[in-house]
């Protein structure tokens, strides 16, 4: 299979959620290149066909196979790429090999480094890799040297918002053989890299594992995410000269089991899987007792292309949903702010506010803040990777009551804080309905858990109401005297 050519040469990509589709047997004399490539991040388009040639690429969206065979015969007829009458027409160098921005949805602005491949090249095509500057090997030193500049992302990751040299140098010089764990379970982005750009993930594992001597890299993601799992699976087949063996695995589809050292328990085959008690770390003690680096497809991603491009500008790969007009995982720049991040969807309504860094994310009525660490953790946001919009319809109350009940359902249990402190946040949320309001007893909790509990889950979950009561005081007062402002929530969360 040789790269994909642009030039003066007519390419022809569809971008959908099933990478391995075959193009319409009846376009097969069409003189040019017609391929399937992954996702692009923005569902609502796809599938999404762009008609590439002379540095121009012309985008149509939600096709059927009768619209590829249309478009397909309009651009052999006329050999012009927009003659089928595209939503959007984009210029750009004629050897571009990322996904340009285009007026469209989710498309309209961003970086697209870490997320160049998504919707441009095909997911498991070495030319196309290659091309692009992958593969390229890399010295312990410069992937330590890079590793200084990056901190992890997503909850899932081991090294989650620290930098990640030191975690990297610890596991080095432990006894054992380590590991290094693909963590691709739970997040939209990094389900979206392992189906539409797995080999920028694998490269990252590679080299790292090259600089940790480990001799595993284990792929982890949830068996409900088949075409991740389907695509990560075929990388992992045809990937050259890894630096370990890999391997892909999967777990059950529940949210704890993202959790770094709960994701360890899965891959090991416990059925019951609870948090580990730390010190010490995984990166000492981890898979089958050996040194293991657990990072998400983000974190290891952003090092692949940081090497390659150099990490002056970093970027964040963020998913935004909820009251939107497209859902859509984005990458801007660390120095974006939050309204431009949704403003790369719309949304759906009038904005109210914001649910920021995950399920466990804050509550904030301001998108003035930047996208980047400092920023939002100065703002009291989470960093996990995901923003949930809001809108005037929505009832903060039942809104930050969901994901506590969510939080008591689902904790592993181990920990008192966690396991108790759920149940509790949930049952002072159910009282506000009753009548009995006590945000200093909501606020005391959330904090408590935070500073006692072993994993990121109990350490977070008490984030939404605390942050919601600060934002929104009078709803919940409102509430507390029978009355719901968003005029959504008649009857209290059920027990």
């Amino acid at each position: 299979m040789t790269a994909i050519t642009t030039g003066d040469h007519r390419v022809i990509r569809v971008a959908s959620g099933d990478p391995d589709g075959d193009p319409s047997p009846s376009t097969a004399g069409f003189d040019g290149s017609i391929v399937n490539v992954g996702p692009t991040g923005v569902p609502a388009l796809e599938p999404l066909i762009a008609v590439t040639a002379a540095g121009r690429t012309a985008f149509y969206i939600r096709c059927s196979t009768a619209d590829l065979e249309s478009i397909t015969a309009s651009v052999e007829k006329t050999g012009d790429i927009d003659g089928a009458d595209p939503d959007a027409v984009v210029s750009h160098a004629p050897d571009r090999n990322r996904l340009p921005t285009a007026p469209l949805s989710g498309l309209r602005t961003g970086d697209r480094r870490v997320l160049g491949a998504c919707g441009w090249r095909r997911p498991t095509s070495v030319a196309d890799h290659k091309a692009a500057g992958g593969f390229a090997p890399s010295d312990a030193e410069t992937v330590l040297n890079v590793g200084s500049s990056l901190n992890g992302r997503g909850w899932e990751d081991l090294c989650q918002d620290d930098s990640l040299a030191e975690t990297w140098r610890t596991a080095r010089a432990t006894d054992g053989d380590p590991v290094v764990v693909v963590n691709g379970h739970g997040s939209p982005a990094d389900t979206l890299l392992l189906s539409s750009a797995p080999f920028e993930v694998l490269d990252g594992a590679s080299v790292l594992a090259n600089t940790v001597a480990a001799d595993r890299i284990v792929v982890y993601a949830s068996s409900e995410d088949d075409t991740a799992v389907k695509t990560a699976s075929s990388a992992v087949d045809t990937y050259p000269d890894p630096a370990a063996p890999m391997e892909v695995v999967t777990g059950p589809k529940e949210y704890r089991a993202a959790e770094p050292t709960m994701a360890i328990e899965a891959i090991e085959g416990n059925h019951r899987l609870e948090a580990r008690l730390r010190p010490p770390g995984p990166e000492r003690l981890g898979l089958d007792g050996r040194p293991t680096l657990v990072h998400t497809p983000r974190t290891l991603a952003h090092l692949a292309v940081g090497l390659r491009e150099g990490i002056e500008e970093q970027t964040r790969v963020m998913t935004v949903r909820g009251d939107v007009d497209a859902v859509a995982t984005v990458e801007l720049s660390e120095t974006r702010k939050l309204s431009e991040l949704v403003n790369t969807v719309g949304v759906d309504g009038s904005f109210k506010a914001a649910c920021v860094g995950g399920r466990f994310g804050g509550i904030t009525r301001d998108l003035d803040v930047e996208i980047g660490l400092e920023a939002l953790d100065n703002a009291d946001l989470g960093t996990d990777g995901i923003v949930d919009v809001l809108s005037d319809a929505q009832c903060l109350v039942e809104f930050v009551g969901q994901r506590a009940s969510f939080a008591a359902e689902e904790n592993c249990g181990r920990c008192v804080p966690c396991r108790e402190g759920t149940a509790q946040l949930t049952l002072l949320l159910r009282n506000v309905y009753d009548g009995d309001f006590d945000a200093q007893a909501i606020d005391e909790l959330g904090r408590v858990m935070a500073s006692s509990s072993i994993c990121a889950f109990g350490e977070r979950a008490g984030r939404p109401a605390r942050t919601a009561i600060e934002a929104f005081t009078s709803e919940f007062e409102a509430h507390a005297e029978g009355r719901c402002p968003a005029g959504t929530c008649l009857e209290p969360l059920e027990a």
